[in-house]
């Protein structure tokens, strides 16, 4: 018996890319839940394998027997869904940021609205394996991690956890990512004019996802600048994390560092010394690839980390979550 997975929100480019890997999985079976409807839905092929689609109800979610529902929806949507949702006794993988947050003030710092489902972000998880993997199992509900902040997490909390990083000068990264990123929602500042042959920063030093580095990187907001960027490119974010070490050490023992802390995991790639990698090698994967380089005069390291924004930012982090939620291989249907 497979199990069915429901998914809301499959017209965006998370929920498109999670029926996809749902479609090759082989103890999973995708179940498409109809929850606004919309005209600009891409048809399908006729000969194509069609999900069965039902209306995004609780009433509806329980008679069908899901046993795990992803929710690609907006942050309103995600919290007025998940709670109704859990009382049928699915697990929720929401891929909103609306339970990724301790509270609901600090939600609303960052996202200027208030959170309508507080109650419920207790009990939420952090989906981030490589970090929570022992909790993730038992969880009913997981806030699957934003993009930008699964790759910066994974490239700067080693080096805090190590006391590696100088935290009195701060580390600083600068992230680009490709239009995905962004959802399908038509916007001006993503449409084709406005991203062909250009190259732009946004939200300087108030990015969303700050806080959720802040919060697993064990870092102060004085310590950490982030800026993001939109690369003119579908899908893809590379990161360039630059810090300065306590005391000098070597590139060598840097990744060697990062190869003891990532032994086993079957998601992140490190790379030799001085070598580092770019967005070919990680697109259409669930990987995160991690090289550094490392001045020992200076003192001064340089991460770089990439990853898929849709993979492992995303669709693919979110079926990792689901395949330790139900007892599957984690990497079932991911490689």
């Amino acid at each position: 018996m497979r199990t069915l997975a429901g998914i809301v929100g499959f017209r965006g480019y998370s929920g498109a890319e999670l029926l996809a890997i749902l479609q090759r999985h082989p103890h999973a079976e995708p179940v498409l839940l109809e929850h606004r409807a919309d005209s600009s839905a891409r048809p399908l092929p006729r000969n194509s394998r069609r999900p069965k689609t039902i209306p995004c109800t609780a009433e509806a979610v329980h008679a069908e027997g899901l046993g795990v529902v992803f929710l690609c929806t907006p942050h309103d949507v995600s919290m007025e869904l998940a709670l109704p949702l859990l009382e049928t006794g699915a697990k929720v993988i929401d891929l909103s940021a609306a339970f990724r947050f301790d509270t609901g003030e600090n939600y609303t710092r960052w996202y200027k609205e208030p959170h309508t489902a507080p109650g419920l972000l207790a009990e939420a998880v952090y989906g981030l394996p490589e970090f929570y993997r022992d909790r993730i199992p038992a969880a009913r509900l997981i806030a699957n991690p934003g993009c930008y902040p699964t790759a910066a997490n994974l490239a700067i909390r080693p080096l805090v956890e190590a006391g590696i990083a100088d935290l009195t000068v701060g580390i600083v990264c600068d992230a680009k990512s490709g239009v995905s990123g962004a959802g399908r929602k038509p916007s001006l500042k993503t449409s084709f004019c406005e991203v062909t042959e250009n190259f732009s920063a946004y939200s300087l030093l108030d990015h969303r996802h700050v806080p959720e580095v802040l919060r697993n990187s064990g870092l102060e907001e004085g310590q950490f600048s982030f800026t993001a960027q939109l690369l003119p490119i579908h899908r893809g974010i590379l990161e360039t994390v630059y810090f300065r070490t306590k005391q000098p050490t070597t590139a060598a023992a840097i990744v060697d560092m990062y190869e003891a802390r990532y032994r086993g995991e079957p998601f992140v790639r490190i790379y030799d010394p001085g070598q580092v990698p770019d967005l070919a090698a990680v697109n259409h994967t669930n990987f995160c690839d991690i090289g550094v380089k490392y001045d020992p005069a200076t003192g001064r390291g340089v991460v770089v980390v990439c990853e898929d924004n849709l993979g492992k930012g995303a669709a693919g982090q979110a079926v990792q979550n689901m395949n330790l939620v139900l007892g599957f291989a984690e990497t079932e249907g991911l490689l």
